[in-house]
């Protein structure tokens, strides 16, 4: 059995709901004892003791009582449950956004943004059944059984050894093809995770493909793609089709050798009638939570698999990282404000390697008085942006130290230095959400005219009031709908409204034209005024703006000293200068070069989640037409696997039935001859069972994933035409939900409420015809009965339970927004 202990210690965060929904559940199968008693009390009365029915209204009144008792158990400790895994989720999201904050861009950077957005939403989604479904099952499958088979040894030795000896074959089976499934579900979950990644890569960069001509053809790669999920999906389903094939027929059979050894002895008058029967109605439910348990064995197994990618995530976090913040943001600020420097701060002998074993820095010393500008220049991958992640804490040197005026600056709190500084990237990431928002990123607490004031100062308040909306106008997803230059000059802004002693800037006038990059430079010297810099030069102007020079190369300093001083000197630096001489000439024809996409003329309102379009009335029917033509090519394969289910459902009543026509007969102690014919359709019902379970299961998976795959190349068929304008009105996360999460539910559409309506009607009308022809009153009452149960409360349970469902939709969609911005 998967029970990990760091899951189960996760459990607890789920309070005491788990001990609950174990209780409850527990509690449940205690019933079903009292059930069968009662039940087979009043069979023994009515068809032996030639009793009335008002002779046994009072056990009749006791035995409703119990039917309608049992199952509001079962649903509070599903309810019960649901809390466990709601909690745990919660918490887990909180701890795996903690993780990749502290562990900082450097390590996002090296991973794949769609497969961690896959970690912090769908892998934490995973756990779902584990919590809910796996551990409270676990502690049904060892106590209902326990209870039941001491019930069994008190009413029959016999009966009660037959359950001891065949419950562990179960288990047995369970764990040994639960063993050959872990492999395949690895690759299943692996796959999922490059499939999330390769889909937000995509998504992200259709503008780019459809520029250069390549966005159609990554059709094929979608197709391809999608078929090798599919394949390792049915993979693992096989396997899990085969155990649950496997646990059917040892369920199956050991109740019909339960009931024909009891057939056998109550021929015989070795056992009363009323004992036999209530054997009998216990057997089912002896088996019935090991049966449970296996089938959720594999959902327990996906649930670790999923835990085993977010515990890597965590147990890569620095020591105490994973611990909630005590502080408040006004104490925040205080700290903050406290940490300054008055001389220095020193880089002396730093080493840094990465997880690779490149070497980034070897041996790096020199040091940023306080108050001047420094210059990094060198080569790509010469440690210019290893140096600015190291004062931005991204990173810890792996030998030497950088102080603060004499104090190591780990020592300093993480949160209290990154608020003296600023960081200017050359390429700023901006959130989809209103101007306003993202310059207060700097400074949440700032007031508006702060937030005005520090857009004045960037040279940003012009452009920024010319919006439709002004401060107020989203920006769409990474500032689409901003020229570079914009974008730089929001950057800027943030930089203003932190009022930080440290500034570092990483060319931020690069690839600009040049009324954009005079603007900034404006916006840039205001603010490198009485402040520290150091700035990740590419230019030579900004070079000859620092008061020192540092040249690396290959993670050594080759040359130090104020611009004119090495400029004058033979080395990197020298040929770093003549060979920028070409390009600085032609920097005129850079003009409107740094337009990322056309500014719209007003702001598109983002589109309302399309999945909330299903919720008005007119879309309803609109939607299920829909889908049910999509099905259209798999009707065929959906016809099969009806009537395999409803073979599955009738050799289920065949089973009992001739279990129950066996005690019957029994019970009149008739020739042995007699019992010959039910004995034979026992095993043949509990064989077939299981076979035609199976069949059903696979054939109408395989059916339904084939048509999703189809569904992820026609969803993005539909949207490559967008690109690149319409494509802004949507977020890539919302996106990714949709070609993974939102898809991938379809499949409970087509499995779970499409197919069993069909096997339910197929079954009906067997059973119908069966009983009609005994009793037309029986029939009638029979087909009332399902058509209030079948098709009146799936309609009320749809009519509640869409209003959640279109929440739950719309919060995945949120989920993967919100980790992909994040990471």
């Amino acid at each position: 059995m998967h029970l990990d202990p760091r899951l189960l210690r996760l459990a607890r965060q789920g309070g005491g709901y788990l001990f609950l929904a174990a209780l409850l559940g527990v509690s449940a199968g205690v019933l079903s004892i009292f059930q069968a008693g009662i039940l087979s009390r009043v069979v023994d009365r009515v068809f032996l003791g030639k009793q009335t029915l008002a002779q046994v209204s009072s056990l009749c009144f006791l035995l409703l009582a119990v039917l309608i008792l049992r199952p509001a158990l079962g649903c509070g400790g599903d309810l019960a449950a649901q809390q466990v895994s709601r909690r745990v989720k919660s918490w887990l999201r909180g701890r795996l956004a903690l993780a990749l904050r502290a562990r900082g861009p450097v390590y996002t950077a090296q991973e794949e943004a769609g497969e961690l957005a896959h970690t912090l939403v769908e892998g934490v989604e995973s756990l779902e059944a584990y919590y809910s479904q796996y551990l409270p099952g676990i502690a049904q499958a060892v106590f209902v059984p326990a209870l039941i088979l001491i019930y069994v040894f008190w009413l029959d030795l016999i009966s009660g050894l037959v359950f001891l000896l065949t419950a562990p074959l179960i288990p047995l089976f369970m764990v040994l093809i639960g063993s050959l499934a872990q492999a395949l579900t690895r690759r299943q979950y692996l796959t999922l995770s490059r499939l999330s990644a390769y889909f937000l890569d995509v998504l992200q960069g259709l503008p780019t493909l459809k520029m250069f001509g390549r966005s159609r053809d990554q059709v094929k790669n979608i197709a391809l793609a999608s078929e090798q999920f599919r394949q390792a999906t049915m993979g693992v389903l096989r396997v899990t089709f085969l155990s649950a094939l496997t646990l059917e027929m040892a369920a199956t059979l050991s109740t019909a050798v339960v009931a024909v050894q009891i057939g056998l002895r109550l021929l015989y008058a070795q056992i009363p009638f009323e004992q036999a029967l209530t054997v009998l109605l216990l057997a089912p439910e002896f088996y019935a939570p090991l049966r449970v348990l296996g089938a959720r064995f594999h959902a327990g197994m996906a649930g670790v698999e999923a835990a085993r990618r977010i515990f890597e995530v965590l147990d890569g976090a620095p020591p105490g990282a994973l611990e909630e913040p005590q502080e408040g943001p006004e104490e925040g600020v205080r700290a903050a404000s406290d940490l300054r420097f008055s001389q220095a701060i020193r880089f002396e002998d730093v080493y840094v390697s990465y997880q690779e074993g490149r070497q980034a820095l070897g041996g790096v010393s020199f040091q940023i008085p306080k108050g001047s500008r420094v210059a990094l220049a060198g080569p790509s991958g010469s440690g210019k942006s290893t140096v600015a992640s190291l004062l931005l804490r991204f990173l810890t040197p792996d030998g030497g130290s950088i102080t603060l005026d004499g104090q190591p600056l780990s020592q300093a709190p993480v949160e209290a230095w990154r608020g003296q500084v600023a960081w200017v990237p050359q390429r700023p990431y901006l959130f989809n959400d209103t101007v306003e928002a993202n310059i207060r990123l700097g400074r949440p607490e700032a007031s508006q005219e702060e937030v005005f004031e520090a857009a004045r100062l960037a040279e940003a308040h012009e452009f920024i009031t010319a919006l439709p909306e002004g401060y107020r106008t989203r920006i769409g997803e990474r500032g689409a709908r901003l020229s570079g230059g914009e974008a730089q000059r929001i950057a800027l802004a943030r930089a203003f409204l932190m009022d930080a002693q440290l500034v570092l800037l990483d060319e931020a006038t690069a690839n600009l034209d040049v009324e954009n990059e005079a603007r900034l430079s404006l916006g840039i010297d205001r603010l490198l005024k009485g402040r520290t810099s150091l700035m990740i030069a590419h230019r030579l102007k900004t070079i000859q703006e620092a008061d020192q020079v540092i040249v690396l190369e290959a993670g050594q300093i080759r040359q130090s000293g104020a611009p004119a001083q090495v400029a004058s000197q033979e080395g990197l630096f020298r040929q770093m200068l003549l060979a920028s001489q070409a390009p600085l000439l032609g920097e005129g024809n850079l003009r409107g070069a740094d337009r990322q996409a056309p500014a719209p003329q007003s702001s598109p309102p983002l589109l309302a989640d399309p999945a909330f379009k299903l919720a008005e009335a007119g879309q309803r029917g609109s939607a299920l037409r829909r889908l049910l033509r999509l099905a259209s090519g798999m009707w065929g394969w959906a016809a099969l696997a009806a009537l395999a289910g409803a073979a599955t459902v009738l050799c289920g009543v065949g089973l009992m039935s001739t279990s129950a026509l066996i005690i019957s007969l029994a019970a009149l102690h008739p020739s042995i001859a007699l019992l010959q014919v039910p004995i034979v359709g026992v095993r043949f019902f509990g064989i077939g069972r299981g076979v035609f379970r199976y069949l059903e299961r696979y054939l109408a998976h395989d059916a339904t994933f084939r048509l999703l795959a189809q569904l992820r190349v026609w969803f993005y068929q539909a949207l490559e035409p967008l690109a690149p304008a319409r494509l802004m009105r949507y977020r890539s996360g919302d996106l990714l939900a949709r070609i993974l999460s939102d898809i991938q539910s379809l499949e409970n559409f087509y499995v779970r409420a499409l197919a069993p309506p069909l096997t339910a009607a197929l079954a009906l009308a067997a059973v119908l015809i069966f009983v009609g022809s005994f009793s037309l009153q029986l029939g009638l009452v029979l087909c009332l009965f399902w058509l209030a149960a079948g098709v009146g409360l799936p309609l009320l349970a749809g009519w509640l339970g869409k209003p959640v469902g279109f929440q739950l939709v719309q919060r995945r969609a949120e989920l993967n927004n919100a980790a992909v911005d994040f990471i």
